[in-house]
């Protein structure tokens, strides 16, 4: 997502998904109405039978907001979201024989009304 806004910003009135990610802002967005609130980070693999560019062209073709972006960009703007998205595959790929296997962090929250 952070890739992605940077090229293309959610609109004005959106707050931005990656916030998500920061538990202050998950704190301040649910402090009303909510009794419990379980905040954990937790990891995830990512694995993928191909190297780091062809997973940035699976997500364009998958993943909705990985193609809207590429749709609001001119071919300059696709060329350089498309680097900047298989540099990130690239540095953080584990795998050693062309495919990826990327670990990611998120936050899970989960939480009960009042």
């Amino acid at each position: 997502f952070k890739i992605g806004g940077k090229y293309v910003p959610p609109p004005p009135n959106m707050p931005s998904p990656v916030k998500w990610g920061d538990e202050e802002t998950v704190r301040e967005r649910l402090r009303d109405g909510v009794a419990d609130l379980q905040l954990m980070r937790r990891k995830s693999l990512f694995k993928y039978p191909f190297p780091p560019a062809e997973v940035v062209e699976f997500f364009r073709t998958y993943y909705g907001p990985t193609q809207r972006a590429f749709d609001a960009l001119d071919t300059d703007g696709q060329a350089a979201l498309r680097n900047d998205l298989e540099r990130l595959w690239a540095e953080h790929n584990q795998a050693t024989d062309n495919t990826t296997h990327v670990e990611g962090e998120y936050l899970e929250v989960i939480a009960a009304r009042s």
